[in-house]
């Protein structure tokens, strides 16, 4: 019997950053996000012989040790151990034997969430395998506690409901720590417009979030005007962009995206750098009318809106650079898990 599951990277459209506590717990957060045809897998092969084995295949990382009723989450692969160690003191309450491979379709410090993605998709293989009475929420909820709460690592609340439900999606975030996902029903004819025009861009740099995010949090806890400025207009930049989304005025969305740009420099003194300012100088002069980056900043991906017939143009100015355009379409299925037995 072998347990596979998938889940898919996201995009973050806009409002990014007001997910991050103590923003998000004193105002409230909005984003608005979408999940692409990019992915965090999870195959996991039940043994029976007392030993687990870990193995991710992008990091290209692998150990072995034997089971027990929590696995030491220092060293390699603390995500793998973190859920596995989480599954078992609320549900199971004795070791598992298995072998857990990942994988992910970009390089880890992207952007696109991909932390937040495979803990999600590691567990949807563990409430597969183990029949878990949890639903999309419950799911969501849990890869977030693992992750800031059993593993202390630093972000925000967005990602993991992404990849859990997948597809374009408007999320609250309320100040008595309450998530409401509202699925957006976007027309196909908007989609494809939106998706036509934007250019992915992988800088070739990745970067550590959480230092960013440490120094974003700061900002906020000090209350800085600017930051929480920033953050204010950001909010309402999703709700605008949301609008525009569904009622398919298209286009409006580069100078959204320009405008949430220049707000989120703001946040904080790490998000850019001369490398990506460069980029999207150039960006902007071969044709784009806005763009960003994407996730907590200063490397990994940037996105770009390309009107009319600019896309080509600007990939053509983005490959001076030494990264790569991906190519992606929109992905509405969020996690998926199934049994081949």
């Amino acid at each position: 019997m072998i347990i596979k599951s998938k889940a898919p990277l996201r995009l973050g459209l806009a409002g990014g950053g007001t997910d991050v506590s103590p923003y998000s717990d004193e105002f409230g957060g909005a984003v608005l996000n979408t999940t692409i045809s990019l992915f965090a897998r999870a195959i996991i092969e039940p043994m029976d012989d007392g030993m687990i084995v870990l193995e991710s295949h992008d990091l290209e990382e692998y150990q072995e040790m034997e089971s027990a009723l929590e696995l030491d989450i220092n060293g390699k692969l603390p995500l793998l151990k973190g859920v596995y160690n989480r599954i078992v003191k609320d549900y199971i309450k004795k070791p598992l034997s298995f072998k857990l491979t990942t994988i992910v379709d970009v390089p880890k410090g992207s952007g696109l969430g991909t932390s937040s993605t495979l803990t999600v998709a590691i567990l949807g293989a563990f409430v597969e395998w183990l029949n878990l009475p949890l639903g999309e929420y419950d799911i969501a909820r849990l890869a977030y506690e693992i992750e800031r709460e059993d593993l202390k690592l630093s972000g925000g609340k967005q990602d993991q409901y992404a990849a859990t439900f997948g597809g374009f999606n408007f999320i609250e975030f309320h100040s008595n720590d309450q998530v409401i996902v509202n699925p957006l029903r976007v027309k196909s004819r908007y989609k494809y417009q939106l998706e036509w025009n934007l250019v992915l861009y992988y800088t070739g740099t990745s970067r550590d979030s959480a230092d960013i995010i440490d120094s974003q949090t700061e900002e906020f806890k000090q209350k800085k005007g600017n930051a929480i400025k920033a953050a204010h207009s950001i909010k309402s930049i999703a709700y605008k962009m949301k609008e525009a989304l569904l009622k398919g005025e298209i286009n409006q969305i580069g100078a959204l995206l320009d405008q949430s740009w220049q707000d989120k420099k703001k946040m904080s003194t790490a998000i850019t750098n001369n490398i990506l300012d460069n980029v999207y100088n150039s960006a902007i002069a071969a044709g784009a009318s806005g763009g960003k980056i994407s996730g907590a900043g200063g490397g990994g991906f940037m996105m770009f809106y390309c009107p009319g017939n600019t896309k080509h143009k600007v990939i053509e100015a983005l490959e001076n650079f030494g990264g790569r355009a991906y190519n992606f379409v929109f992905e509405d299925e969020g996690l998926y898990t199934f049994t081949v037995k």
